[in-house]
């Protein structure tokens, strides 16, 4: 099951955020910073673990967890 875990940083605190969630998600864990003025994190875990214990001071808001399954295409 991989897991997409978002969250949003407060202003002036993504690098820090995205430093935070590197050294703490797992190695073969995606992760994703946005571009633009929406200061967020994705990560897509394919281990379901994400990320825990973020900083209270880095997060302008509670991460957000979608869990989702493969789907097999056939050809």
């Amino acid at each position: 099951m991989t897991l997409m875990w978002e969250v949003r940083a407060p202003d002036g605190r993504l690098d820090d955020l995205v430093a935070y969630v590197s050294a703490h998600a797992d190695p073969s864990a995606q992760v994703f910073r946005s571009v633009g003025d929406d200061p967020r994190v994705v990560v897509i875990d394919p281990t379901g673990r994400g990320v825990p214990d973020v900083p209270a001071e880095l997060v302008a808001r509670p991460p957000h967890e979608w869990r989702f399954e493969p789907v097999a295409r056939g050809g």
